[in-house]
């Protein structure tokens, strides 16, 4: 699945949107260490990254070549800011309608519209692979974020109390789902 938009930003900045491409391995891998790093809102932590950067180079071009799933990265003057991805459920007659989504932001770019645009990205995406449901989890407490699902369409379909065990304690999960 191919995807490029440019948008311009809250600040007045361009941000591009597009797909991750073999050659980001790199790029990816530090992205994901820094947005692991700066919040307890992810499902993992910064040394969690268990690929190789030949094991993301192969993620990243099977996500290339995928029709229903995508890796996309958001950059601003050449710097990776953000990244998310779908990734379908399977294959299976009973669960290929549904993809889950995921999203992390630099958090010196949160609330410059690079999530919501990412997020949207995605749903369309999602749409063009043919999803009728795009599902997500989120920490609870995350209040912005839940808002954010919530302002494009998600809903709320159950809780799990113990769904992270984080290094501080328990997080509260959110399921949520969005039909397409």
């Amino acid at each position: 699945m191919e995807y490029r938009e440019i948008l311009r930003l809250k600040d007045g900045r361009e941000c591009l949107l597009r797909n991750a491409a073999e050659r980001d391995a790199p790029t990816v891998m530090e992205i994901y260490a820094l947005t692991h790093g700066e919040t307890d809102f992810l499902a993992s932590y910064e040394d969690e990254n268990s690929f190789t950067l030949e094991q993301e180079r192969a993620f990243l071009k099977a996500r290339e070549e995928s029709p229903r799933e995508i890796f996309l990265l958001a950059e601003i003057d050449g710097k990776a800011v953000g990244t998310a991805g779908i990734d379908s459920l399977g294959t299976k007659e009973k669960v290929r309608h549904r993809a889950e989504f995921g999203i992390s932001v630099l958090r010196d770019y949160w609330g410059l519209g690079i999530g919501r645009a990412l997020m949207r990205a995605c749903i369309q995406c999602a749409r063009n692979a043919g999803c009728l449901q795009l599902e997500l989890d989120v920490v609870t407490e995350n209040e912005r974020a839940v808002a954010l699902y919530k302002s494009e369409g998600f809903v709320e379909y159950g809780r799990n109390p113990r769904g992270f065990r984080s290094r501080r304690g328990w997080q509260e999960l959110t399921l949520m789902r969005l039909e397409l």
